[in-house]
């Protein structure tokens, strides 16, 4: 179980991962890994992955030292994580990449940069999670220049997504450096995602952002990458805050406050 089979990298002199995975028909369950040089768990081009009932965590609190992810399958196919906890990864607590059939569900991640985070996947469903004190609840994007771009088909829902105004702690130059303290949901460069039945509460910058990579304003060599967000659908949520400023720290932000 989580809270009795702890896996700890307080000592780790070299290497990064705390553990590494490469093989396919892979579950992992009923464990905590935590303070790891690097992610936690990395799986990498594994075809059926379960990850369920596993702890990932940095127990000195949020520090842009810390590994970038938590749960960290990318490259790989049939994709399943339920029931796990994951907080203070200086990028995402749970992170799918460039993978195929993603099924995130029963999930609570806390005191993150992101708490969930879909990253260039096809056919992925995000459901039954819990997403609060990151500083942004869940995150579909699509960057250019990887191996997989123009991903699609994002299904979010029935997540109670409260508070996510946590400092961002991410280290110079990544990418969910870009997110403000503040923010629900962000769609970057995001195509066919559909949001509906979320509780989005409590959030000074954003409920949910739907933006172009250009806002980014970094560059992009990939000619078949595109830059937009398109056919989104955002129905039945239930948004609720109260008076706060926007968040001033980054460039998102002060955009948010200049518009409204």
């Amino acid at each position: 179980g989580m809270d009795k089979t702890i896996l700890s990298f307080l000592d780790q002199k070299t290497g990064a991962e705390g553990l590494k995975v490469t093989a396919d028909s892979v579950t992992i369950e009923d464990l905590t890994i935590q303070d790891t040089n690097g992610d936690c768990i990395k799986l990498q081009d594994c075809t059926g992955v379960t990850l369920r009932r596993v702890r990932t965590t940095w127990t000195g609190g949020a520090k842009g030292s810390n590994g970038g992810y938590g749960l960290y399958p990318v490259a790989c196919n049939n994709v399943l994580i339920e029931a796990c906890e994951a907080s203070y990864a200086s990028d995402a607590g749970i992170y799918v990449g460039q993978s195929t059939n993603v099924v995130v569900r029963d999930c609570y991640a806390h005191h993150n940069v992101a708490g969930i985070e879909i990253e260039n996947c096809v056919n992925s469903e995000v459901y039954n999670n819990r997403a609060e004190e990151n500083t942004g609840g869940i995150l579909v994007f699509d960057l250019p220049d990887l191996p997989v771009v123009n991903g699609h088909t994002t299904e979010v829902h029935h997540n109670t997504i409260i508070g996510n105004n946590h400092k961002n702690f991410a280290p110079k130059g990544n990418i969910v450096g870009i997110v403000p303290p503040g923010t629900g949901i962000i769609l970057l460069a995001a195509k066919k995602v559909s949001i509906y039945e979320n509780e989005i509460r409590d959030h000074k910058t954003f409920g949910t952002a739907i933006a172009s990579y250009q806002m980014t304003q970094k560059p992009w060599e990939n000619e078949e990458y595109d830059p937009f967000s398109y056919d989104i659908t955002i129905r039945d949520n239930t948004y609720e805050r109260k008076k706060a400023l926007p968040d001033l720290s980054s460039d998102f932000g002060k955009m948010g406050n200049l518009v409204f």
